[in-house]
């Protein structure tokens, strides 16, 4: 697996029940503030910005503990795949060392002016691969 990029999130005090748990949508805001951070580093900011940028297809979440409000939150993300037109991404929300959620998903390259998915750029695929 290629470079792995650990984001410290920030939780709001929405992100909890009234049992102090962060609930599963928040959990999934916590996974995107990790693939925003992962593209920002290894692809650039504009990347999320220009008219080549990537979409979310698949996303499959496993919760395997929760996730209280003091708790110290990371989420892990790195490039578990890249194909001809898609990225597949593997996440883990961690608390302390523990992995609380384990997430993949799948993105596919979108280019928005020709409104159509187009292959991964090489600059792309070879920055996501790089250990």
């Amino acid at each position: 697996m290629a470079r792995t990029i650990k984001t410290r999130i920030q939780p709001r005090f929405a992100d909890f029940d009234i049992f102090h748990h962060a609930n599963n949508v928040s959990q999934q805001s916590f996974l995107d503030v990790g693939k925003i951070d992962y593209y920002s580093q290894l692809l650039g900011a504009e990347m999320l910005s220009g008219d080549i940028r990537v979409v979310n297809v698949s996303t499959s979440t496993s919760f395997l503990g929760q996730i209280r409000m003091h708790d110290t939150i990371d989420v892990t993300t790195s490039c578990e795949k890249v194909g001809n037109k898609s990225i597949t991404l593997r996440q883990q929300i961690l608390v302390g060392d523990e992995v609380r959620t384990e997430s993949s998903t799948v993105m596919v390259v979108f280019d928005y002016h020709a409104q159509q998915s187009c292959e991964v750029p090489q600059e792309w695929r070879d920055l996501l691969l790089a250990d």
